[in-house]
C-alpha cells in the first residue's frame, strides 16, 4: 500500500482511449451515452478502464489495428495488456459504467438508444469472457464523471442531469 502522503498520479480517458495501469495511478473520465469498462485485480492491484463510444463496429478491416472506440475492441485491447501484466482478465472484478440519455427532451429516436446498446454489449462482452460484473451505474439521463482508484478498486460515479448544463430558457 502506498504511504499515506501519497498522492497518484490522475490520468483522464478521452473518449476511445483506455488504460491499463497499478496501484500509483487514478483513472478518470466523462461519460455520456459512452460507456466506461474498469477491470481490477485486487491482490497485484492492477486496474484497467475504457471508455468506448460504440458497441462494436459493423466490420473491421481485414489488416486494421484494433480501435478503442468500440466496446469488444476496447476490451480486447484492455485484456491483451493485462496479460502483459501477467494479469488474467479472469481474476479481475468488473464494473460498468455509463449508458446515459443525454437528450431527453427530444423525441426518441434510433441514436437515443445508443447508450442502452453500449450498455448490453458491455454486459454481454464481458459474460462471455467469464468476467464477473461486481456493479453497474448504467443509463438514465445526463453524464457521468468516473473516477476509478486502482490502489483499491473503489470507483466513484457522480450522475449529473442534462439541465444542469444546458438549462432552457425560460
Amino acid at each position: 500500500m502506498p504511504p499515506t502522503s501519497f498522492r497518484p498520479t490522475d490520468i483522464f480517458l478521452q473518449p476511445g482511449e483506455y488504460f491499463v495501469g497499478d496501484a500509483t495511478q487514478r483513472l478518470r473520465t466523462m461519460l455520456g451515452s459512452c460507456v466506461a469498462i474498469t477491470l481490477w485485480h485486487p491482490a497485484h492491484r492492477v486496474g484497467a478502464m475504457s471508455h468506448f463510444l460504440l458497441a462494436d463496429r459493423s466490420r473491421r478491416p481485414a489488416q486494421g489495428a484494433l480501435d478503442g472506440r468500440y466496446g469488444d475492441e476496447s476490451l480486447e485491447l484492455m485484456a491483451q495488456d493485462l496479460r502483459r501484466a501477467h494479469v488474467d482478465p479472469r481474476e479481475c472484478d468488473a464494473k460498468i459504467f455509463g449508458g446515459g440519455n443525454m437528450f431527453p427532451d427530444r423525441p426518441m429516436s434510433v441514436l437515443l438508444s445508443v447508450g442502452q446498446r453500449n450498455g448490453q454489449a458491455a454486459r454481454r462482452l464481458l459474460m462471455a469472457r467469464g468476467i464477473p460484473v461486481r456493479s453497474e451505474h448504467l443509463y438514465g439521463d445526463g453524464h457521468r464523471q468516473v473516477v476509478f482508484d486502482i490502489a483499491s478498486g473503489a470507483v466513484w460515479v457522480r450522475q449529473i442531469p442534462p439541465n444542469i448544463l444546458h438549462p432552457s430558457a425560460s
